[in-house]
């Protein structure tokens, strides 16, 4: 697995349940230090070891931690430039959506290695959307939910989300846009201020 997911998955432990939490999953996942290096790889067990040892000590089932992780990747201060990369899709929830197909290919120019699973959207009509997540990357269509929660709130739409399960190791996602515009949505300009 990627360093950069399993040092958001320690990031997103430590800045929402503390350093103590952390220091208790490293010990149970047998981690080889006390924390990820974001540009190295590590084999895929020990991904799932961390985030057994999260599931355990917080009593959360594993959909739950990833669809936080998920929340926490969009919507934590610390996290303010995956923000502003994601907003850069539209001006509106719907242009976000259709832009998810190049999700994985954005992902590669900012980061070489970084293999996210291939996406692809397909609009049902009436606001319904169905998203399937390639397979690659167990969970991922759980940490995506939580992307995907968070991007409503930050456009201000209102939304469903539903993960229908996996066949064949690809994700299923509904997305229901109820309302557009349910609320006025954070703050974004296209470019940033300086001094």
């Amino acid at each position: 697995m990627h360093g950069l997911i399993n040092r958001s998955i320690e990031c997103f432990l430590r800045d929402t349940y503390g350093v103590g939490l952390w220091a208790d999953v490293a010990l149970r996942a047998d981690l080889p230090g006390t924390s990820f290096e974001a540009m190295l790889s590590y084999e895929d067990a020990l991904t799932w070891r961390v985030l057994e040892a999260a599931e355990a000590l917080l009593k959360k089932p594993r959909a739950v931690l990833l669809e936080d992780v998920g929340t926490y990747l969009v919507s934590h201060a610390n996290n303010e430039g995956l923000r502003r990369l994601l907003r850069f899709a539209g001006v509106g929830y719907e242009d976000f959506l259709h832009s998810l197909d190049d999700l994985p290919d954005r992902a590669r120019l900012a980061v070489g290695d970084l293999m996210i699973p291939p996406l692809e959207l397909s609009q049902q009509g009436d606001g319904r959307f169905v998203l399937r997540c390639g397979p690659g990357m167990p969970g991922f269509g759980h940490a995506l939910i939580g992307v995907l929660r968070a991007m409503a709130d930050d456009y201000g739409a209102l939304v469903m989300l539903d993960h229908l399960g996996s066949r064949r190791g690809i994700e299923t996602i509904e997305i229901r846009l109820v309302e557009r515009a349910f609320t006025e949505g954070r703050e974004f300009e296209l470019g940033a201020r300086t001094g």
